[in-house]
């Protein structure tokens, strides 16, 4: 179930983003499947390869898409073995999720079906109606390794028919705009169920678990109250 969705436009000034929409999105998958790689790509159009693997961090980042502002938080997952409560409360936290998983990786592949069984599980537990499920894109990574593939690009999709989730094969090396498509396509699913509210940044509360993760604005674009993100200061983040 693969899907187009269009890429962030330019910024206005004369936008305020006072009235932008937050959305939330949780990146999950194994160690090593560049969870963090997609998310810097997403935010600063720069791909950088090596990062401390238990490493987390919530992401805040404000684009443009068709015309509105949209305040992005995401949160990097690190992807290891955790107890049953700190992934509830992450999951619980996001209003969307990329399930990720390598084509070099056929374990971060199978684990992909557990963490949408999790995903759905969760959240029928705080929502109600089927129809209310948050939106889920699976995302194959890493696809520019053809030499070192252990999954296809047919078991993907198998997998995303078979979950009824979007589904994208990317190169986040490769490619800006194959990383933006992923986590604009969580948007636009969040527009479409009408859960998105303007003006809602402020009031969003989370558990103290959540608080205790490190945050970051990311914006290089824009003069905001927040941090400013340059490429150089993700080198702090980087292990020697």
């Amino acid at each position: 179930m693969t899907s187009n969705f269009a890429l962030p436009r330019p910024l206005r000034r004369s936008w305020s983003l006072a009235s932008a929409r937050t959305v939330r999105i949780v990146v999950l998958g194994q160690s090593a499947v560049g969870k963090t790689a997609l998310t810097v790509r997403f935010i600063t159009k720069r791909f950088i390869g090596d990062y401390d693997p238990t490493l987390e961090m919530i992401y805040r980042h404000t684009a443009a898409i068709d015309g509105e502002f949209v305040h992005f938080e995401i949160l990097d997952t690190a992807g290891q073995e955790e107890d049953s409560l700190q992934i509830e409360e992450k999951i619980k936290w996001g209003d969307g999720f990329a399930v990720v998983y390598s084509v070099t990786d056929r374990c971060s592949f199978d684990e992909v079906m557990r963490l949408c069984f999790l995903i759905n599980h969760i959240h029928s537990s705080t929502r109600k109606g089927a129809g209310d499920q948050p939106p889920v894109v699976i995302v194959a990574n890493k696809k520019d390794l053809q030499f070192d593939r252990m999954v296809s690009t047919d078991d993907g999709e198998k997998l995303s028919r078979a979950l009824k989730h979007h589904f994208f094969e990317i190169s986040t090396r490769d490619s800006y705009e194959e990383a933006a498509v992923v986590f604009n396509s969580v948007y636009y699913e969040l527009l479409k169920q009408g859960s998105l509210s303007p003006g809602s940044f402020k009031k969003r509360t989370v558990s103290k678990l959540m608080e205790k993760i490190p945050k970051l604005y990311a914006n290089s674009t824009l003069n905001t109250t927040g941090r400013s993100l340059s490429f150089n200061s993700f080198r702090d983040y980087i292990p020697e």
